[in-house]
């Protein structure tokens, strides 16, 4: 059998490791953990949530109800997929969880305008 080489990233996360207190580890060394790209991007994504809650006293007349409805179901859908991948990533469920409810919370507010302004 061929051993799996590591990189010179993956030798440094360990030894950042094996400083850390050992219950600490195991969150840090998971395979969605912050040494990976799984946890990160979500992480990063929040940005997308606080825009959101910004967002949440704008003028209802300047939501635009195609970007609030494609980040309302990507949320959603992207929701699913984090609890049925393996590892299971619940960094991705609540960011994408929050996405979605902000962005329909949204989305409603510049449907009901637009509405009953076409009244």
């Amino acid at each position: 059998m061929s051993q799996k080489k590591s990189t010179p990233y993956q030798r440094a996360m360990l030894r950042v490791a094996s400083v850390l207190p050992k219950k600490f580890r195991p969150f840090f060394l998971h395979p969605a953990g912050p040494t990976t790209v799984f946890f990160w991007a979500p992480t990063f994504k929040w940005g997308l949530v606080m825009a959101n809650i910004g967002d949440l006293k704008r003028p209802a007349e300047t939501i635009s109800l195609t970007q609030t409805a494609s980040l309302m179901l990507t949320g959603a859908i992207w929701s699913r997929y984090s609890v049925v991948i393996i590892p299971k990533n619940y960094n991705l469920l609540s960011v994408n969880a929050f996405t979605s409810g902000t962005s329909t919370y949204l989305f409603g507010r510049g449907l009901v305008y637009r509405m009953e302004k076409d009244k």
